[in-house]
């Protein structure tokens, strides 16, 4: 099922979608945060921060620390964080023109990474046209990310190529919330119920 195909009906309806962090967003580690969201079922969600980008480490010191050839890379990554859970572990959300055993298939235009063959890959100059690189994920159990979409915690939109892999990272909320036709200027903390 592609991410077009998805309806609020299905069990995994936001899968491939952009999670938008809104005002009434309590927890500090996602204040207007935008998080592709990898996977949405029955059993949670999990998803990668995008417009959180780290200091430290830069990719060619990430690959010392690795171990993985050649260093300094031909290729770099961006390097940011995905969340707060595993946050020493990396995931790769790359196209799907590269894959490697363990790669995961989010929809036809994403797949997800979390193995050195892609790292490698990238550091000689190949891998998937288009990739990044996050430490740690944002997690959600079982019925836990709808409960919070209730609450008005988040929106979601479409995935936007350009919101996923440019490296503009203080826009990309902004972005996000255009594609919506809203103003960060005018929304509300509060959730409105009918």
């Amino acid at each position: 099922m592609t991410a077009a195909n998805h309806t609020i009906d299905s069990p995994d309806w936001l899968t491939g979608q952009l999670l938008i962090a809104m005002p009434a967003m309590r927890d500090p580690r996602f204040t207007q945060s935008v998080i592709f969201l990898c996977a949405h079922n029955p059993d949670g969600a999990m998803g990668v921060v995008l417009n959180r980008p780290v200091k430290a480490p830069k990719f060619p010191e990430l690959l010392q620390q690795l171990g993985v050839e050649p260093n300094p890379p031909k290729r770099e990554l961006p390097v940011g964080t995905g969340g707060p859970v595993d946050d020493k572990r990396g995931f790769v959300l790359h196209s799907p023109d590269w894959t490697a055993e363990g790669s995961m298939e989010i929809d036809d235009l994403h797949m997800l990474s979390a193995n050195l063959d892609i790292l490698r890959a990238v550091a000689a100059g190949g891998g998937p046209e288009r990739a990044r690189l996050v430490l740690g994920y944002a997690g959600w159990a079982a019925g836990q990310l709808d409960e919070e979409i209730k609450q008005n915690a988040w929106l979601s939109v479409p995935a936007d190529e350009a919101i996923i892999y440019d490296t503009d990272y203080g826009t990309k909320w902004q972005r996000a919330l255009a594609q919506l036709r809203i103003d960060p200027a005018q929304l509300s903390a509060g959730a409105g119920h009918a």
